[in-house]
């Protein structure tokens, strides 16, 4: 499915709507430049599962978790991870056993460690300023 937002409140929006369909145990792979909108997706999708509070990028911290009304939900940003050894040091593979919601930035720097069925949300500058191309599609095995 591809989609066109004309601003970050439209891209929070989208992902206010996406989030409906999420349960725990799905995984959302990210993929984007840097400022593409990647955290105002994410926020939608958090705030579209009931969270009333800020949601911030992790950054500096890898990871945020969130409880919402729809289960526990793990916002991972990998743009600092450079190995697989360093997603194992901070437990990456624990958050995967079903139990939660998944959202990860950067999730090119997981490539291999990610499960057999996720959702990938692609990310692109548009024509105008804050004009942003969505791509969403399901991966399975």
């Amino acid at each position: 499915m591809n989609y066109i937002t004309h601003s970050p409140e439209e891209t929070e929006t989208l992902g206010a709507q996406f989030a409906r369909s999420l349960h725990p145990g799905d995984v959302i792979a990210f993929s984007g430049d840097l400022g593409a909108g990647k955290t105002a997706f994410t926020r939608g999708v958090l705030h579209g599962l009931g969270y009333t509070g800020r949601v911030t990028s992790p950054t500096f911290a890898i990871a945020n978790e969130y409880d919402t009304p729809a289960g526990r939900v793990v916002h991972f940003d990998l743009y600092r991870i450079l190995d697989s050894d360093a997603l194992f040091e901070i437990g990456f593979d624990e958050y995967l056993n079903g139990s939660c919601i998944v959202l990860i930035e950067w999730s090119e720097n997981a490539a291999g460690l990610l499960p057999e069925q996720y959702t990938t949300v692609h990310i692109a500058y548009g024509a105008a300023e804050n004009d942003r191309t969505l791509t969403i599609q399901e991966v399975h095995p």
